[in-house]
């Protein structure tokens, strides 16, 4: 969203996947029912009995290779092709932004609006959140077809959305409220200490931007993040003592576990364990839930564990504070250059234009630029992170053969195998090969394989 982007300067996350979270009021608990037919995935991975599982190979590199085979060529096929399909839209979206941006700065309208509110709603910082609403609504509309063939035509190709177009492009309706209301606060907020800050606007706008994300991470999982799913805490039963017990050893402070209508908009598996300034969650996805057995649940929550431990939200804040401040400094170069040739032609004010709301389009630009060249360092950022988590993950979980089977199913959306190269660009979580590699090194050195990761049936009861 358009406000997130203004509050990092960067970019690299969005209101309803930021890094936070905190209880939800508790209501009744939901048992993890077989999957509708709505929410089943079309990916495939070829079925295999414990035979197979004893029969891996000890050699690491082998034992990937053979975990790694089982991925149909057509599954294959389609994995790389959406994945490498984003490597297109990167460009794209950046084009577009900048295109956007071009126009609000050279057309009339802009400036035309922010003279009108200026003079009706009289008070500063009232007429600047308009404006940022208005910016935010100006950006929807304008990307509007791009996130249609994005958001939802091409998810469905690859047969990863479960909503209808009535439904999807409901919540992209409230996605638009949610982002005017934060926008409107971010851009009077940040506004109004800019033309406070003098020269050195730079700076004071990187401090501003940090306490607005902060601020984001609090907000987000307790006021957003309901309107797009439910809640529920997981029905009593062993994977709920198991992952909780989880938690509890490695210093997470909950009493429950939740679990998140996701099948509603997606085939993905995911499940988050974060929390900030006091506030803790454990949370999954109902497609865990539904398409991974229990070792597999206990690893991918070992690892999400790992986050919260590793203290993982505020070692990415500090990283991300310095590249905004980098990008806070590269725009007080460019803008002072750019507002001395064009301010007067833009129409712009106030500390050579940088104080002049209606120069929030060029500052969005420059920030764009920023995110787009730093795409690879922040990538690599997470990425580390995501290592750091695996690690964690595999020895509090103990389960190298549930881990590896579940990252099988991550290669639905993220490639499995890449050029290196093509890694440290573009993928913000280790691909699947690296990840299995990583179990399989544990398994040999640890002499340890843990449960076989095969699904429960009704006889029997999900247990390790």
């Amino acid at each position: 969203m358009l406000v997130v982007g203004l509050v990092l300067g960067l970019g690299v996350a969005s209101a309803q996947t930021v890094a936070a979270s905190a209880p939800v009021a508790p209501v009744a608990p939901v048992a993890s029912a077989a999957p509708s037919p709505a929410a089943s995935s079309a990916f495939r991975i070829d079925p295999v009995d414990a035979a197979w599982y004893a029969a891996l190979p000890q050699d690491p590199e082998a034992a990937t290779r053979a975990w790694l085979a089982r991925i149909p060529a057509e599954s294959k096929a389609s994995s790389d092709a959406y994945y490498e399909g984003d490597y297109w839209l990167l460009l794209w979206n950046f084009l577009l932004g900048l295109v956007i941006a071009g126009l609000l700065l050279g057309s009339r309208p802009s400036t035309a609006l922010r003279e009108a509110l200026q003079k009706r709603l009289r008070w500063r910082f009232v007429s600047d959140a308009a404006y940022g609403a208005a910016y935010a609504a100006a950006g929807w509309v304008l990307s509007l077809p791009l996130t249609i063939y994005q958001g939802y035509f091409r998810e469905h190709a690859y047969g990863m959305a479960t909503q209808n177009f009535g439904a999807w492009f409901g919540e992209q309706l409230i996605n638009l409220a949610v982002a005017m209301l934060m926008t409107a606060v971010a851009v009077a907020v940040l506004y109004a200490v800019l033309r406070r800050a003098g020269a050195r606007w730079w700076w004071w706008g990187t401090l501003t931007s940090m306490v607005l994300l902060v601020l984001l991470f609090v907000v987000s999982p307790v006021y957003i993040d309901p309107l797009f799913n439910d809640y529920k805490p997981v029905a009593d039963g062993p994977i709920k003592s198991q992952v909780l017990a989880l938690a509890k050893a490695n210093g997470v402070p909950v009493d429950n576990v939740y679990v998140f209508d996701a099948s509603r908009q997606t085939t993905r598996v995911s499940a988050n364990v974060s929390g900030f300034l006091g506030t803790a969650a454990v949370r999954l996805n109902d497609n865990l839930l539904r398409r991974s057995s229990p070792p597999e649940i206990r690893a991918v929550m070992g690892h999400e564990i790992g986050h919260y431990t590793l203290n993982h939200s505020f070692k990415f804040l500090v990283g991300i504070g310095v590249l905004v401040l980098a990008s806070f400094a590269f725009a007080a170069w460019v803008m002072r250059r750019l507002l001395a040739r064009f301010g007067e032609r833009w129409r712009l004010d106030g500390i050579g234009g940088v104080g002049d709301v209606a120069s929030l389009p060029l500052l969005m630009a420059v920030f764009s630029v920023c995110s787009f060249v730093l795409t690879p360092v922040i990538n690599t950022m997470v990425r580390t992170q995501e290592i750091e988590a695996d690690y964690f993950g595999i020895n509090a979980s103990r389960e190298p053969l549930g881990m590896s089977e579940v990252m099988l199913k991550l290669v639905e959306y993220r490639k499995a195998d890449p050029g290196s190269l093509e890694e440290i660009i573009f993928f913000d979580h280790p691909s699947a090969y690296h990840r299995i590699y990583q179990a399989m090194r544990w398994r040999e050195q640890m002499g340890e394989s843990g449960t076989v990761p095969l699904m429960p049936t009704a006889a029997e009861p999900p247990t390790k």
